[in-house]
């Protein structure tokens, strides 16, 4: 069902403006409109360019496009959806121009670097390609509904191919799909408090309904994405600058600022863990990752909330230090109630796993069966795959974008969500 089309209380919107407050909509983490087809200020008409024609681009030589781009300013851009406009092309563009060759380019450009850090410090995300960039930020559609995948497309693409549009069309149908149930469960907290256990209940059958839809969703991921298109030709655009030694990036990126200046950075790539969707789940169903962090670090997850838009990191805070349905519903049943709570809660939570279940799976059919197989389209097609050199060999070893060790990670998330399915028996 699309949230457009979800009945409005009272309560629901009180907690719609609310969501304002924190750069949301009724569409959840995606915009309220869909996103800027294009700068209209033909100031900046060269950087339009260059992502218009980016997948030829990177055919025939990005660097030296990219190379000769005039140094321009960002005091042109007047309204948030040109902000995120241009974000999203900066960031397509210093991807593509330090994986966009034989061997990757540790130095990024000044009339890259100077806009792109100050696109960045505007909508506090790191500068460098992040799920906002390329999922959120980065799709036209046909109508109203953003669920409807059949009706979007993308805006900006490396490769221009059909298996890269449907990755990134599928994660954003999946927010629109599961946007009207941000607010049902905001509800759903304001009613811990006061022991309200039905509107509890009932949020949470709501929850465990979308999860189920969005998988449903996911499944066809298999439709019109082909694994060794997307693991050959689309996914080496999407890795990061962190844990990239054997890549051939020991130390990341040098932001180039002209005059001398300039920072290194070792920035992780764009990942779907940089959703603030799966994580506002995660909160809701008391999910806790702590396990995947070393004493005294950051866990993955709470590194990911970095890599997302500053509102809606704030949004997920907000929710964290609200009332906890996972303790109310994991306190010893007695009444009814409870103990329907008990079984509802274990239900959504089970859901959730079974999301995480799915993931492995795409995992498995897009990245861990093709890193087996050699490429057999023609060489101008493809290039050396350098994330998958970023660490040793073997399915266990293989890195996401995101720079972690992809299933031992996914598993352990799994495992986490279900407590290894051993949930009902806490």
């Amino acid at each position: 069902m699309s949230p457009h089309a979800v009945h409005v209380s009272f309560g629901l919107v009180r907690n719609l403006e609310q969501l304002c407050k924190f750069s949301m909509s009724k569409n959840g983490f995606l915009p309220a409109d869909a996103p800027l087809e294009i700068l209209h200020d033909s100031y900046y008409r060269p950087w339009e360019t260059i992502v218009y024609n980016l997948p030829a681009l990177i055919d025939n030589g990005i660097r030296e496009s990219i190379s000769q781009l005039p140094l321009l300013g960002t005091d042109r851009l007047l309204s948030e959806a040109e902000w995120r406009r241009a974000y999203v092309i900066l960031a397509f563009i210093s991807n593509a121009y330090v994986w966009g060759g034989d061997e990757p380019e540790e130095v990024l450009p000044p009339q890259v670097t100077i806009p792109l850090l100050s696109v960045a410090a505007h909508l506090e995300l790191p500068p460098i390609l992040t799920y906002a960039a390329a999922n959120l930020w980065n799709f036209s559609s046909i109508g109203n509904d953003f669920s409807s995948v059949d009706g979007l497309r993308t805006l900006v693409s490396f490769t221009g191919t059909e298996t890269e549009s449907w990755f990134i069309l599928i994660s954003v149908a999946i927010e629109a799909q599961a946007a009207g149930i941000i607010t049902t469960l905001m509800e759903a907290l304001e009613c811990v408090k006061v022991r309200n256990y039905n509107v509890i209940i009932d949020s949470l059958e709501k929850l465990k309904g979308c999860i189920q839809a969005i998988c449903v969703l996911l499944d066809r991921m298999y439709e019109k994405c082909d694994p060794m298109v997307f693991y050959h030709r689309v996914r080496p655009f999407l890795a990061g600058f962190k844990g990239m030694a054997c890549a051939g990036l020991p130390r990341g990126v040098f932001y180039d600022e002209g005059g001398g200046n300039g920072n290194w950075h070792q920035f992780r790539g764009g990942s779907n863990g940089q959703s603030s969707l799966i994580q506002f789940f995660d909160i809701i169903l008391g999910v806790d990752h702590n396990g995947h962090g070393s004493a005294g670090t950051k866990s993955y997850h709470e590194e990911m909330m970095e890599y997302m838009p500053g509102g809606h990191r704030r949004f997920l805070i907000h929710v964290s230090r609200q009332g906890s349905i996972y303790e109310l519903a994991m306190k010893t049943p007695i009444t009814p109630e409870q103990q329907r709570l008990r079984k509802t809660f274990i239900a959504a939570r089970e859901a959730l796993g079974k999301f995480r279940g799915k993931h492995i799976q795409i995992v498995t059919r897009y990245i861990i069966l093709p890193s087996k197989q050699p490429w057999k389209g023609a060489r101008s097609e493809t290039r050396q795959n350098l994330v998958s050199q970023s660490t040793g060999s073997g399915d266990e070893q293989l890195t996401g974008t995101g720079g972690t060790t992809l299933l031992p990670f996914l598993k352990q998330a799994r495992y986490e969500t279900t407590l290894g399915g051993n949930l009902g028996q806490q």
